[in-house]
């Protein structure tokens, strides 16, 4: 009676009649079990396997309600004629075939990080804020107030583009400190400021369309821009930020990717100037300028210049914020301010695509910028985050000499330093790294522009940390130019 077809393991977590339900099912699929074969009674299998008799029905039922058993009452249960597909002892011959990615699907897949030889999780990551700074008793606590109080449509789909409350916050924060022109009703809230960047490009531009990107530039836009299709179109960086005057290709942009207050990776910031040519740029073709804001609150000296979107017209500019940085990349809640006439179709184009942010953090946000407790804390972090800065750099400078020019920060979270002379980052990083650091080469964040140097990290630097990196850099390249490296006094 079905000997060897079935084997019960009491020890096991699936449950009894699963697994007499599993091992019929595959006696059957194999062939093992033909077409048409009578199985025991369900009183006679119990007996057989020493289980109740529960269990078998439960099993029987599972198979029936397949297909693969019939019943009729008063007489045994069979397999089922639809499932004897192979002639007698054939084993079942089924043709693996391997689902290969779309076009689409291998731009997305494509991790452009990667390529930087920065390593996930280790020390001096760039993009990594000061994660021992966050205040995580008071956030807590702020969790569990603000749970209790959540009722209603909000916790289902009622608000997909975001609490009315924290939108409500964001909208006076916004207006107030970086002279953004910003109503609740233009505010969407997702995840991330990648989540963004991928709606806004799908929705926004056609496959073949032009966007404008810095180069070197932000490698999170460049991935979004490249999954949807888009021609990327390098717009060169200098002192004064990116120059839309210097594009090479002078197709119309759709899409015109910045970031002013703090350009990422080199920390400059966009003159007046050449903020008035990105926005005619824009203008004189119709296109959008997406102006990223990542970290516009770490300035570390005077205060930075209004935002873009509050100097163009009304709807030449959609505003691009975070809280990775400021607070933790963890919670996955950033924020658009939209034009208004788009507003509605991109909160339907978010909830299609499921790019919705956790409602509970989002609720303790809005009370911890309501309650002022989000402003202390910026002026914490940002006080921890200049003196690591100034550190990582004049440990640098100290090491590395002649041999790269390394900036002073005047803001954000990491520094991009630039070799003087002919060095291979990729080698450099991959050297640096392999002693526990984080830090990116350079030269992929370009497109034409051809750099040489890394991206390092400061903001979570510990004791120590920032001398024993500039030792690893100063060790790797004076290994890449095969001699010393001049120090300074």
């Amino acid at each position: 009676m079905l000997a060897g077809l079935i084997s019960i393991d009491r020890s096991s977590a699936v449950p009894l009649p699963e697994q007499v339900y599993r091992a019929l099912r595959e006696a059957i699929g194999a062939g093992r079990l033909a077409a048409g074969a009578r199985l025991p009674s369900s009183r006679a299998l119990a007996a057989a396997l020493g289980i109740s008799r529960n269990s078998v029905n439960a099993a029987y039922e599972l198979l029936v309600a397949e297909g693969i058993v019939t019943v009729r009452g008063g007489s045994v249960p069979k397999v089922s004629a639809a499932a004897g597909t192979l002639s007698e002892g054939e084993a079942p011959a089924i043709a693996l075939r391997a689902v290969a990615l779309s076009a689409r699907g291998r731009a997305m897949s494509s991790d452009p990080w990667s390529r930087t030889e920065r390593r996930r999780g280790g020390k001096l990551e760039p993009g990594t804020p000061s994660l021992d700074r966050f205040p995580a008793d008071d956030w807590a606590r702020t969790l569990r107030r603000v749970t209790r109080r959540l009722r209603g449509d909000v916790l289902s789909y009622g608000e997909t583009r975001g609490l009315p409350e924290l939108r409500r916050e964001l909208a006076a924060y916004l207006t107030a400190e970086r002279g953004v022109r910003a109503t609740p009703e233009r505010i969407l809230v997702t995840p991330s400021t990648q989540a963004s960047l991928t709606l806004l490009a799908s929705s926004l531009a056609d496959p073949g369309e032009a966007a404008w990107l810095e180069d070197p530039g932000y490698l999170g836009a460049r991935a979004a821009f490249t999954a949807a299709g888009l021609d990327i179109v390098p717009m060169p960086v200098d002192a004064e930020g990116a120059d839309p005057r210097r594009v090479a290709d002078r197709r119309p942009p759709r899409l015109i990717y910045v970031t002013p207050s703090h350009q990422y990776p080199f920390g400059t910031r966009m003159s007046l100037a050449r903020r008035a040519m990105v926005l005619e740029a824009a203008r004189a073709c119709g296109g959008v300028v997406l102006e990223d804001d990542y970290d516009s609150e770490f300035l570390f000296s005077g205060r930075p210049l209004a935002a873009m979107q509050g100097l163009g017209a009304e709807g030449e500019v959609i505003y691009l914020g975070t809280f990775s940085k400021s607070m933790l990349p963890g919670l996955r809640v950033a924020y658009m301010v939209v034009p208004e006439h788009l507003a509605a179709p991109l909160a339907v184009a978010q909830r299609v695509s499921g790019m919705l942010a956790n409602v509970t953090t989002q609720a303790a946000l809005a009370e911890f910028i309501a309650s002022g407790r989000y402003r202390a804390h910026l002026r914490r972090v940002q006080q921890t985050c200049e003196a690591r800065g100034r550190d990582l750099a004049s440990a640098l400078r100290q090491r590395l000499g002649d041999a790269a020019d390394v900036p002073e920060p005047v803001g954000g979270v990491q520094l991009a330093l630039r070799f003087t002379a002919a060095v291979d980052d990729l080698a450099v990083a991959a050297q640096v790294n392999a002693a526990g650091f984080s830090v990116a080469a350079l030269s992929p964040y370009g497109i034409d522009c051809g750099l040489s140097g890394l991206v390092i990290g400061f903001a979570g630097a510990q004791e120590g940390e920032a001398q024993a990196c500039a030792e690893a850099v100063a060790g790797a390249v004076a290994g890449a130019i095969a001699g010393p490296v001049k120090r300074h006094a």
